[in-house]
């Protein structure tokens, strides 16, 4: 069974920086995939990033790029959002989770099979 369990989340003024954390349970954690989602209030789930196994690719949701980083440690079972220059559309439940090995798009909410609990992140104007 694999578990993710997020932090970092908090409440920051505009144009501030938080970094999120989410720890894996599991020693399959270097094999897959992570991604970042967010969701708002009356939204949709938003795709924010991903990164491959190794770390050496890494992809962005428009509405973040150039603002948010996403890196991993597979020693550690880790995966990063590093995230500057926050505005109050960042506000939102950021969740991270793992990409079916099966599945391709890594855009996708539906492709992805493990999720954890989620954390809170508001960015005040």
């Amino acid at each position: 069974q694999v578990q993710l369990v997020e932090s970092g989340g908090g409440l920051v003024q505009a144009g501030g920086s938080l970094r999120l954390s989410c720890a894996a349970s599991g020693r399959t954690f270097s094999s897959y995939v992570m991604g970042w989602f967010r969701q708002a209030p009356g939204k949709e789930r938003e795709f924010v990033a991903a990164i491959s196994w190794s770390g050496g690719n890494t992809y962005y949701g428009d509405s973040v790029k150039g603002r948010f980083t996403i890196s991993r440690d597979n020693a550690k079972n880790t995966v990063y959002l590093q995230m500057n220059s926050l505005k109050p559309e960042d506000t939102a439940v950021y969740y991270c989770a793992r990409k079916r090995a099966s599945s391709s798009n890594l855009y996708y909410a539906q492709n992805y099979d493990y999720w954890g609990q989620g954390t809170q992140v508001t960015v005040s104007s």
